[in-house]
Order: C-alpha cells, then structure tokens, then sequence
C-alpha cells in the first residue's frame, strides 16, 4: 500500500511565544493527567507521532488546541490517516520551521531511509516522531531528532510522558512527566 504524505503550514499567533505539545503513543487511553496539562499549558499546537487508537482522542485534543496526527501501527488505514506530515510552522516575524512529523523514523538511533528520502522531498530542521514509548532528544547532522515518549499505558517499565516545544527567539525542547507534571529527565547512568 502506499504511504500518504501530506503538507499543511501553521500560523501561529506572533504575540509572545508559543508552545507545541507533542504526544505519542497513546493506545486510546490516553494518562488521564494529560488534559490537566494541556490545559495548563496552553499550547497553539498539538502533535500526536501515531499510535492515537481511534478518531475520539483527535476531538478530545482538538478541544485544546489544533491538532495534527499521523497513523502508528495500531491505527487503521484510510484516508483520514496520513503516515507522515510536513509542517511549516510560521510563529511570526516572517520566521518559518519546518518539522516531520512520522511514527517510525529512527534505527539504531539514526534516521531511517523513508525519513531520510522525506527529508529530501520535505526539508525539516525537526523530525517528531513515536513508536519507542521512549522519550528522546537527539541530534543528527542539522536535524533535530525529538520523541516525546509514550503519553499512553506504561509498558515496559518506561516513563509516561508527553513532549514540549517551545518557540520563542530559540526553540527549546523538554519532556514531561505525565505522572508528576514535572519536567522529566532521564535518570543518571550508574556507570563512572
């Protein structure tokens, strides 16, 4: 089957800074203290990388704030569903960001053909993408790699969390823990 791209550009306001809440992995059951953070944070922007589980959660997030998607690999096929999605952020001042938004973008921790063909057609300073249940903030070469991890049931012994961008005169990532609303941070290795 074909994969489905498609394009959109986002306006956001120019007063001030915006925040982009990014979320993954959510199974259709969403950690129910992801509306209270929305809601606390206020976001001009939602992104969920894929996995949603059904259609209810996108109205339930619209409810929030705009809300773009893509299709992880529980979710159903069909034209509602695209597998990836460029986005042109203009937050103002005739500044544009492009970003990638997928479900499957990193192997070995490094960006995959299909993202690598997709950044080719699409030019991206940010991939956002999903399916680890990871959170991960990474880098390669002028790409930011971004996972906001799983904001959906706890597998694995993972932490539950949802992602942050924030765009001002820079653009700041941060993860979330869903459990405690607090900044997440992966723990220190316990190796010297």
């Amino acid at each position: 089957m074909p994969r489905r791209h498609t394009t959109k550009t986002i306006e956001l306001p120019e007063a001030g800074d915006c925040i982009v809440a990014v979320i993954s992995d959510t199974h259709g059951k969403p950690h129910p203290n992801l509306f209270p953070l929305l809601d606390r944070h206020h976001p001009s922007l939602i992104l969920h990388a894929g996995d949603v589980g059904d259609l209810d959660l996108v109205t339930e997030l619209e409810a929030f704030s705009r809300t773009v998607y893509v299709r992880g690999n529980v979710d159903p096929a069909g034209p509602v569903w695209p597998d990836s999605v460029s986005i042109r952020i203009k937050p103002g001042a005739g500044r544009q960001i492009g970003l990638l938004l997928v479900h499957f973008a990193v192997a070995r921790l490094r960006l995959n053909r299909d993202v690598i063909s997709l950044l080719q057609e699409n030019p991206a300073q940010i991939v956002v993408f999903g399916h680890s249940h990871m959170p991960f903030l990474g880098r390669q070469q002028d790409t930011v790699l971004f996972n906001p991890g799983s904001a959906g049931p706890p597998r694995m012994g993972l932490p539950i969390t949802m992602g942050l961008i924030e765009i001002s005169d820079q653009i700041r990532f941060k993860h979330l823990d869903l459990r405690t609303g607090e900044q997440w941070m992966p723990s220190p290795s316990p190796f010297p």
